[in-house]
């Protein structure tokens, strides 16, 4: 059995690989294991907010893409934008952002084994993969929204609402602003993040079940800008996505990244709020403080999740939906605030 490890990352993504580097950078013993070939690509937004930005510049990592200098809301006629007060975010692909974090780690000399984790035995001094040879003093399950370490530990909570799905595409035109835009059309968003000078990517959030053309049909002023023929990538689908875990914290299991809980994409926080969870993680396993790490964990997403939660409620009411957008222009100072308080 290979062990003695501080710490074994179930999941080679954002936040299992942020973990990794603040857990190698604090002296620990580190394993990740993931089964895919880096770099690994996901259905997301790809638009980085400033936070995200500020933790890969801390953790030296330098990242391809294109600032953001704020966020837009277009809903028919009405505009509303608002600008990020302390500094950029940045428009990148996920196989560029996950290509820095993997290289960061393998430059570290941390060991990423192509093996997936599925059940785990822990007991008072360690956790242990049966099968993988693998033991440590603690697993942090890193291993995204349908994490198999949670749902083996009996932490998955079910969810009565209405499950919501994310649907992506690039399109190889020039971007037309340096803001994300959040399109709001009668069934769901669409978010178009600027890439590179001739790139954009577009991310719907929808709980329609329907093909991307026909989900893009929904907004025609967006449609318009890209055409069929400009289409880039093939489509990539991700959801449902609300996810609610019990705890953060079970035993020697950590629960990090989206794998720890996530409410919707709407608000496009989940790369920070990974690298922030990444952190606080590593944080208290070196203090020896893991218990700790649920109430960091409430606190660093409080803002995050009351927000979240609001805004999906509010577009789930046909009365109230289609008020979203000119409210935020009628209180473009409210407006600001709450994107700045989220970037």
């Amino acid at each position: 059995m290979r062990g003695g490890h501080d710490l074994l990352i179930a999941g080679g993504g954002p936040a299992g690989l942020a973990t990794a580097l603040h857990a190698v950078r604090a002296g620990l013993d580190v394993v990740v294991a993931e089964p895919r070939r880096a770099p690994v690509d996901k259905a997301c937004g790809e638009g980085l907010m400033p936070g995200a930005v500020r933790a890969l510049t801390a953790l030296g990592l330098e990242v391809p893409g294109r600032p953001i200098t704020g966020i837009r809301y277009v809903q028919g006629p009405r505009r509303v934008q608002a600008a990020f007060r302390n500094g950029p975010g940045l428009g990148a692909r996920r196989t560029g952002l996950h290509g820095a974090l993997h290289r960061a780690v393998v430059d570290a000399g941390v060991p990423v084994l192509p093996l997936r984790v599925g059940e785990v035995r822990q007991d008072a001094t360690g956790v242990t993969v049966p099968g993988a040879g693998l033991r440590a003093r603690w697993l942090v399950a890193a291993d995204g929204l349908h994490s198999s370490v949670r749902r083996s530990l009996g932490l998955e909570v079910k969810s009565s609402a209405v499950p919501r799905y994310g649907l992506r595409r690039h399109y190889a035109v020039p971007p037309w602003s340096s803001c994300v835009e959040v399109h709001w059309g009668p069934h769901g968003e669409a978010y178009v993040t600027p890439l590179g000078p001739a790139l954009v990517g577009v991310a719907l959030l929808t709980a329609r079940r329907a093909p991307f053309d026909a989900q893009l049909a929904a907004f025609p002023e967006l449609a318009a800008r890209l055409p069929r023929e400009a289409a880039a990538t093939a489509v990539r689908g991700a959801g449902p996505l609300r996810r609610r875990s019990r705890t953060r914290c079970h035993g020697r299991v950590l629960l990090v990244g989206d794998a720890a809980g996530y409410i919707d994409a709407l608000t496009g926080e989940g790369v920070s709020l990974a690298l922030a969870g990444a952190e606080a993680l590593v944080r208290n396993v070196r203090r020896g403080t893991p218990g700790r790490y649920e109430t960091d964990w409430n606190r660093a997403t409080r803002h995050h999740r009351l927000l979240t939660e609001l805004l999906v409620r509010t577009r789930q009411r046909p009365a109230l939906a289609p008020l979203i957008t000119p409210t935020a222009a009628r209180l473009p100072r409210l407006f600001a605030a709450a994107v700045n308080a989220l970037a």
